[in-house]
């Protein structure tokens, strides 16, 4: 099977299936050479990066109704030639050789067509004049995604939103070993970092590297883990002595940090639905050698009385849509209105369930990774007026200067053009009685 046919099964998996781009092409990966893997994540996440764009293009030169794998062929040959600097000849032909790869031979000629009309105009086709139509097929947002962002934000910061591809990849030490440890490590590597802007203990690394094999990841020394989700961790403030949940923990990266953040001195208990979720966090947490803790599979939206009033804080990083995440084109695709509104419903739920198990005087934080306002301020304005036990906390001990104002209510909405890190929400709530 060529490198070509398998992009086009991923792709064709990933749009027309909803499968996860990272799950699918993970799969699809196996056993190619490190080169061939590579070209085949480009071409697909490129291709999901433009693909109303590139749709748009496609319309603009094909007529009739398209099969759906004629349609995915003809956006990874057009994703090609207009935005992998691939040679509109090579575009052209690989674009026919696998047409006939996949049986379509007879539809070769039409492929070839269009891909060489595509080829030979060299301006895109104009945008739409409407802002939130414009910003859709610009940064390839559903329609509806879009009118709801410029809604809540307004044209220019929903283009910020819209437009912000990528963000800096970080790591951070796992105690006891030492952020000043890990700075000599990669310097003596040769590898260029900067210190963190939002969390003194993150690197973000000015080029990516194998992590899994680095002897610092399997020794359990360091993490992968961005800004936004260790400033979630260092809002529930960590200290040894406090007992804490962390009531949707898989993967188990903030149980981690908020157990190096007390140096293991704290003791955390982690509710998972799922058992292969909980044994997956397990086996995080045990290569980050961290103790004290205790993972149970559990729902955390089903309220258990044996937790009531146990815990100096807890933390709800509630499921979310993941709007907020970069790099994750798929994840805008496959969510629909109605799923915001029944993410909401079970958010809030689990925020209500879990504010029962806090003691008086303790500490909530509610996090998501999206931009999605149902999500955020609607689930932290409804939490407050159902929930008088509880009011907003101070978030601003924890923030750096800059990003103090913006901390209302004991809450901050992080957005990839300030803040150069994904979209994450985080409000801290204190139990008054």
């Amino acid at each position: 099977m060529s490198t070509r046919r398998i992009a086009l099964n991923a792709l064709s998996d990933i749009i027309d299936n909803g499968a996860y781009a990272n799950l699918c092409l993970k799969r699809a990966e196996q056993g190619l050479s490190e080169r061939d893997a590579k070209w085949v994540s480009a071409a697909v996440y490129c291709t999901l990066d433009h693909l109303m764009m590139i749709d748009r293009i496609i319309a603009s030169h094909a007529k009739g109704r398209l099969d759906k794998t004629i349609r995915n062929i003809l956006r990874l040959g057009v994703c090609q030639a207009k935005y992998m600097n691939v040679p509109d000849s090579a575009a052209c032909n690989e674009s026919v050789r696998l047409t006939k790869e996949v049986g379509k031979g007879a539809l070769s000629g039409y492929v070839n067509g269009v891909m060489r009309s595509v080829c030979r105009d060299a301006e895109l086709p104009p945008l739409p004049d409407e802002p939130a139509e414009r910003l859709s097929v610009e940064y390839s947002w559903p329609k509806w995604l879009a009118d709801e962002l410029v809604a809540d934000y307004g044209i220019a910061e929903a283009e910020g939103i819209m437009a912000q591809q990528t963000h800096d990849f970080c790591i951070r030490a796992q105690w006891p070993y030492t952020a000043d440890e890990l700075a000599c490590a990669l310097t003596a590597k040769g590898i260029g970092f900067r210190r963190g802007k939002i969390d003194p203990n993150a690197f973000c690394l000015e080029n990516g590297f194998n992590v899994e094999k680095e002897p610092l990841f399997t020794d359990g020394k360091i993490t992968v883990q961005s800004e936004s989700a260790m400033l979630v961790c260092r809002a529930i403030e960590p200290k040894a002595g406090m007992r804490i949940l962390d009531a949707c923990c898989a993967p188990g990266g903030k149980t981690a940090y908020m157990a190096s953040l007390a140096e293991n001195g704290c003791s955390i208990t982690g509710f998972e639905l799922h058992e292969h979720r909980r044994e997956l966090t397990l086996n995080t947490l045990k290569r980050l050698h961290v103790e004290s803790i205790e993972i149970v599979q559990k729902d955390a939206s089903v309220y258990d009385e044996v937790y009531c009033g146990a815990f100096d804080a807890v933390l709800v990083d509630a499921p979310c849509s993941g709007l907020g995440v970069r790099g994750k084109p798929d994840v805008r695709y496959a969510k629909t209105s109605g799923m915001i509104d029944a993410l909401s419903e079970l958010q809030l739920k689990i925020l209500n369930t879990c504010a029962r198990y806090v003691k008086i005087g303790g500490t909530l934080v509610y996090s998501t990774c999206t931009v999605s306002r149902r999500e955020n301020i609607g689930v932290w304005e409804q939490f407050l007026v159902e929930n008088c036990n509880y009011a907003p906390g101070n978030m601003e001990n924890i923030l750096p200067h800059d990003m103090q104002s913006r901390a209302e209510g004991g809450r901050i909405q992080l957005l990839p053009q300030h803040d150069g890190t994904e979209g994450f929400f985080i409000a801290k709530f204190i139990r008054r009685r």
